[in-house]
C-alpha cells in the first residue's frame, strides 16, 4: 500500500477536471480527470483543505512540423515555437499537418493540443 503522502503528492500538481464529489463534516472526496493524461485521481482531505486551481491558457498556433513523437507549433500571438508531444486522440492526430490552424492549452507549464480551427 503507497503513503498517504505519496499518494496526495501524485495527485497535486497536475490540471484535473472535477467529476464528482461527496463530502461530510470532517472530509471530503473529489474525483477527477487529468486533463493532460486523462488518469482517474481521487482526493481525499479534510473539509477546509485548500486545493490549487491551475489557470488554463486558450491560445491558437500553427503546426510547422509533425513528426511521429513530436509537433513543432508556433503561436499566432507571440510567434514563439515550441515542441509538443502529439495528442493521443487518433482523429485529431490524423489532422494534423504543416500549415493547419490549432486550438492549444497551456496549463502548469505543459501544453496540450485541443483541437484543430477551421
Amino acid at each position: 500500500m503507497q503513503d498517504r503522502g505519496v499518494r496526495e503528492e501524485q495527485t497535486r500538481n497536475v490540471a484535473c477536471r472535477t467529476l464528482h464529489g461527496e463530502h461530510g463534516s470532517a472530509k471530503a472526496r473529489i474525483v477527477a480527470i487529468g486533463v493532460l493524461t486523462g488518469q482517474k485521481r481521487n482526493v481525499i482531505s479534510p473539509v477546509d483543505g485548500k486545493l490549487e486551481v491551475p489557470m488554463i491558457e486558450k491560445k491558437t498556433g500553427q503546426v510547422l512540423s509533425v513528426q511521429p513523437d513530436l509537433i513543432q507549433i508556433m503561436d499566432m500571438q507571440s510567434y514563439e515555437t515550441f515542441e509538443t508531444p502529439p495528442p493521443a486522440e487518433e482523429d485529431l492526430k490524423s489532422k494534423l499537418a504543416s500549415g493547419v490552424e490549432i486550438e492549444y492549452w497551456e496549463m502548469l507549464g505543459k501544453k496540450k493540443i485541443v483541437r484543430t480551427k477551421g
